[in-house]
């Protein structure tokens, strides 16, 4: 009987060393050719209601960003963010319920892609970086945003 519990144990720790190595390998392969940002995001209702903050990274891929959960194992961004149909709509600071789950010196950012609405809280260079690529869009391109 002892042999077995052992055996489990072991499967167990295991496994969960088997899952906490294919999110960091995740990681390093959305970081390694770099243009990332690490950055929370809560969808946003029409009813005004909010989803839960959800650490993640920003990958920039031309004219997108796309959104991927930090701990997960999907390949591909819940978001694709497209930069000619962005509109940042508000910019604020965290409040204080929020505070906990954000990165350090954050800032809240409503944006509007079409339909989709989310807000993304990143720190000052993140959003600095953000708003410039936003900026930088080609010529024809309608940017219309909050700074």
């Amino acid at each position: 009987m002892a042999l077995d519990v052992g055996v489990v144990l072991a499967a167990v720790f295991l496994l969960v060393v088997l899952l906490l190595a294919v999110v960091l390998v995740r990681r390093w392969l959305l970081e390694r050719h770099g243009g990332t940002i690490e950055c929370s995001l809560r969808t946003l209702t029409e009813g005004g209601a909010t989803g839960s903050w959800r650490l993640g990274v920003g990958r920039y891929r031309g004219d997108e960003l796309y959104w991927h959960q930090m701990f997960g194992f999907r390949a591909r961004p819940r978001h694709i963010l497209h930069r000619r149909d962005l509109v940042v709509s508000n910019r604020r600071r965290p409040e204080a319920g929020e505070v906990s789950g954000l990165p350090l010196e954050a800032a809240v950012i409503e944006l509007r892609d079409g339909p989709l609405t989310v807000e993304l809280a990143m720190g000052a260079a993140a959003l600095t970086g953000f708003l410039a690529w936003l900026e930088a869009a080609p010529p024809g391109f309608p940017v219309d945003h909050i700074t």
